[in-house]
């Protein structure tokens, strides 16, 4: 590898994609992840045309489509079941949907990497930079020094009050129940089928994951006092089934009468960031955008910004890297924006039971490779 070498603190999707696309760049990447075993808890994500675009060039959509779920349909529903719309699963390219297990997610692109490139039990606590390098300090005593840092960390990211002021992230009022089970346990459940139920105070989305072996379900409601405190906590089978109960859909009652176990989650973003770097320093995924899941795009915002990042990048020299990374956020910072903003007008959208603004060619059809070369 030659050029620049990159620090990325964080393994999660948006970190270990960002290391692939560099090193597929010919740019020396390795991962500083705090946990001691690399995981993602389990709940799915859609994969949709953008990212899928990304990792085609990655040279990973082989992996995907073996284990993915492509999807064939999507319909907005009312509680009843009543179909409201259907929206696209596809870009104009045919490019599609995949559900993704985020723990195959994580895999393949660790399998991606040399073993070298990773490495657990990290956790940041410190960062200094100055005209010539960026430094990294772990809670293990462990530094690590580059030419760039990646803030890859997530909502909670230690690196991003070196770019910005600190702020709270922003409570939706919202809470999620997240979890996968066997698709056996729903034998009704149509094929390769996305499915929304929303009834103005509370809705439920489900999908396949993993070759559709399992179905992903999140069921979203008004939060209790309790989740206000806490991000996570284990959720109530029983509640969640009478949260859908009598006038909802039988297909809807089937899958949340068939919950066993699940995560309660609060839903979090942040306002728009007003700069994305600093220095030798940039964020990436939810440390620099983190969003509502309400257009399906918060993981794949997070693999368009490692290609972005990597395109900018390769061939640069270390003297290139500050200038570097303002094109980058030049490149990301309003495409995310508009994600965060519309993934919160969706909620109003919702609230007085309309149909959510999913799959619109400006979503599926961008090229974040192509629009990179163009600030190069």
């Amino acid at each position: 590898m030659a050029g620049v070498r990159v620090v990325i603190v964080g393994g999660g999707i948006g970190g270990l994609a960002a290391a692939v696309a560099l090193r597929a760049k010919g740019v020396q990447a390795d991962v500083y992840e705090q946990a001691h075993r690399l995981g993602e808890v389990g709940a799915g994500f859609m994969l949709a045309p953008n990212s899928l675009r990304v990792l085609e060039r990655l040279g990973l959509h082989g992996k995907v489509t073996r284990i993915g779920a492509p999807f064939t349909g999507f319909a907005v529903c009312q509680a009843d079941g009543t179909e409201v719309s259907s929206l696209p699963v596809g870009g104009s390219d045919g490019y599609t949907m995949f559900g993704m297990h985020r723990a195959d997610m994580v895999d393949l692109l660790v399998s991606s990497l040399p073993g070298d490139a990773l490495h657990i039990g990290h956790r940041c606590v410190a960062f200094t930079q100055d005209d010539d390098r960026a430094v990294v300090t772990f809670e293990n005593g462990a530094s690590a020094e580059g030419d760039v840092v990646v803030g890859a960390d997530g909502i909670h990211s230690v690196l991003q009050q070196h770019v910005v002021e600190p702020h709270d992230p922003v409570f939706s009022g919202l809470a999620a129940y997240r979890g996968v089970m066997p698709a056996e346990r729903v034998p009704d459940w149509p094929d390769r089928a996305v499915r929304f139920w929303n009834d103005g105070t509370k809705n439920l989305l489900v999908y396949p994951v993993r070759r559709g072996e399992l179905l992903n379900f999140v069921a979203f409601t008004a939060a209790d006092e309790q989740m206000r405190e806490s991000w996570s906590a284990p959720g109530d089978p029983q509640r969640l089934a009478a949260a859908f109960g009598d006038g909802w859909d039988p297909l809807a009652r089937e899958v949340v009468s068939q919950v066993d176990a699940t995560f309660r989650w609060g839903i979090y973003d942040r306002d728009t960031l007003r700069k994305w770097s600093q220095g030798r320093l940039a964020l990436l995924g939810d440390a620099a955008h983190p969003m509502l899941p309400y257009m399906g795009q918060g993981a794949n915002q997070a693999i368009e910004d490692a290609m972005g990042l990597a395109t900018l990048l390769e061939g640069a020299s270390a003297a290139d890297v500050p200038h570097a990374l303002v094109r980058y956020q030049t490149l990301r910072r309003d495409r995310a924006a508009r994600f965060q903003q519309g993934s919160r007008f969706n909620v109003e959208l919702m609230a007085a039971s309309k149909a959510p603004i999913l799959g619109m060619p400006w979503m599926y059809d961008y090229d974040v490779e192509a629009e990179a070369r163009t600030l190069r």
